[in-house]
């Protein structure tokens, strides 16, 4: 008995070669077909270097694009001569010009020989199958398919909408059901010879030849109608990315294909020197008897594909990049925005740092340069304080910062002044922790002493902003830990909120706060509240702050005398 080897080669000619001939060498029949695609200079060359040995043939060539018809007739073909001139073979074992045995070929004969009407071909229907990628499961069956979807894409899914738009569906032939499975499968001569000699095959030639990806669909399909033994796995291994593309296997993944105990593997880089050299030499010796299992690298792909899609929390990449909501977590670490207090209170920047043990910085996102704590101008990372850098990405600037610091939590001051797209990115940040005292921005502009024309415009265009930034904090799908309160509610008792803000930072031992921020002098501040209120701009973000000098902190209003009738 012998195992007959079908390859389909398209590309890196000079493998194949390598390949052809080392199955030829352990006395394997083998039928390349080659694509015709590839020019008939390099075909007549690559077919030169091996006609010389009477176990390799060459059949008719087809034209074989991805998904197309074109691959199934290839396979068609070439199993017919290989049936046709080889009487002995039990087996036939499809393979391409990538592949690359990673057994002895007497293990596979003897594993093969062991279990003589046995088909090895991954077979299961639409239903029960979870990766199919590209949103075509069922329809791919029922649907037409004239076009290519890697060359005529826009036609492709155009015709595929039109179909669905009008309830188009193709009859599945009486007597299959169609099952999908990886296209590298080893059949019984038994088996294929039914498959190819069957008087119905027009009948379903014509059927595939229209479905998407026959190629995983038409053997998977028909071997259920003639096999009395199958066996729904492939004894090749291949690993498909989250996006349904084959991994590619490379030289430092040469204990990797060991581990597997696989007979073949796809993809293999042409230039991986070390895995042909290591896979295609000597191996006088060795003996593996172990049962093929690629489940024993199952996880280290499904790890890498996490990594690929996932990655790491806060720090994006390539794949992950132009997708929107794929971040694994939208910044590296805690940190903590305060919108408000550094206007309310004097020196709050030292206080805050004093009593946390944090970093404090001041309007990172401001319009001149970013503050850094300390007045730095180049921050962990090489992350510069420039403006227009900042601004070009103010997002990637967020994150960057976040994880060029992690470990350490970083807070600053935001406001209204700011830069404003950055806010919807704390909205939506779990690892955001945001305080805000509404209408404080107002504070700077009492004590500006300008223009009260100049004055009561900017109000109104500050308090619009920050009305818009509110919204977004306050958004059903924001994130964030947010608190507000307005101007009024928080100086009449600053203290309850400030301890509670130290303590969720955490960085120290949690005690009662020891020394206050000084609060600014707000004398005089209601009635220029009640000025802009005059000239018909209303400042609603304030709260309900009196017209009279609000008290300070600590002290009470006197008692109003009163008398009490006998």
């Amino acid at each position: 008995m012998s195992v007959g080897i079908v390859m389909l080669v398209h590309t890196a000619l000079g493998r194949a070669v390598q390949v052809a001939r080392h199955w030829a060498r352990a006395g394997c029949p083998i039928v390349i077909h080659v694509d015709k695609k590839v020019p008939t200079q390099a075909f007549e060359a690559f077919r030169e270097q091996l006609i010389d040995d009477p176990l390799i043939r060459f059949s008719k060539r087809h034209r074989c694009e991805w998904g197309s018809w074109g691959l199934v007739a290839a396979t068609q073909d070439a199993c017919e001569l290989m049936l046709a001139a080889n009487k002995d073979v039990r087996h036939v074992y499809l393979a391409s010009g990538s592949c690359l045995p990673l057994r002895p070929v007497e293990e596979l004969k003897d594993y093969l020989a062991s279990r003589s009407n046995v088909d090895f071909i991954e077979s299961a229907t639409t239903a029960d199958v979870p990766w199919t990628v590209g949103g075509l499961d069922e329809e791919r069956f029922t649907m037409w398919f004239p076009f290519s979807w890697r060359n005529q894409r826009y036609l492709f899914d155009k015709f595929v909408e039109f179909q669905r738009r009008l309830g188009l569906e193709r009859r599945i032939p009486d007597g299959i059901t169609p099952h999908m499975g990886s296209q590298w499968w080893c059949l019984t001569r038994q088996t294929l010879s039914a498959i190819l000699q069957d008087p119905r095959r027009p009948k379903y030639d014509r059927y595939f030849k229209s479905v998407w990806i026959p190629d995983e669909s038409y053997f998977q399909t028909l071997a259920r109608l003639y096999s009395t033994n199958i066996e729904s796995r492939s004894l090749t291994l291949s690993k498909f990315d989250f996006q349904g593309k084959p991994h590619i296997f490379y030289d430092d993944h040469l204990k990797l294909l060991r581990r597997s105990d696989c007979f073949v593997a796809r993809k293999i880089w042409p230039h991986a020197e070390r895995l042909y050299d290591a896979f295609l030499g000597d191996r006088t010796g060795e003996a593996n008897r172990m049962e093929p299992n690629p489940g024993k690298i199952d996880r280290i792909f499904a790890k890498a594909v996490e990594r690929r899609t996932r990655g790491r929390a806060g720090l994006y990449m390539q794949s992950r990049w132009p997708n929107y909501g794929w971040e694994n977590g939208v910044s590296a670490g805690k940190y903590s925005v305060f919108q408000g207090f550094a206007e309310l209170f004097t020196e709050f920047e030292p206080w805050l740092s004093r009593a946390t043990g944090v970093q404090v910085h001041g309007h990172i996102f401001a319009p001149d340069r970013a503050h850094f704590a300390g007045g730095q101008r180049v921050l962990n990372g090489a992350l510069s304080d420039n403006a227009a850098l900042r601004d070009y990405n103010p997002r990637s600037f967020l994150t960057n910062l976040i994880w060029n610091t992690r470990g350490e939590r970083q807070c600053f001051q935001y406001g209204p002044h700011d830069n404003p797209k950055i806010n919807w990115h704390f909205a939506r940040d779990p690892n955001a922790q945001i305080s805000v005292i509404s209408g404080a921005w107002a504070v700077p502009l009492f004590k500006s002493n300008r223009d009260f024309a100049d004055l009561r415009t900017e109000a109104a265009a500050l308090q619009k902003i920050e009305a818009r930034m509110l919204d977004e904090l306050r958004h059903p799908d924001a994130k964030a830990q947010t608190r507000i309160w307005t101007m009024a509610e928080f100086i009449e008792a600053p203290m309850e909120p400030l301890q509670l803000l130290i303590d969720e930072i955490g960085q120290k031992p949690s005690r009662r706060l020891a020394e206050a921020p000084r609060l600014e002098d707000l004398t005089g501040f209601g009635q220029f509240l009640q000025n802009l209120k005059n000239q018909g701009m209303h400042p609603h973000l304030m709260g309900d702050f009196p017209v009279e000098p609000a008290p300070r902190h600590g002290q009470r209003p006197a008692r109003k005398p009163y008398l009490v009738k006998k």
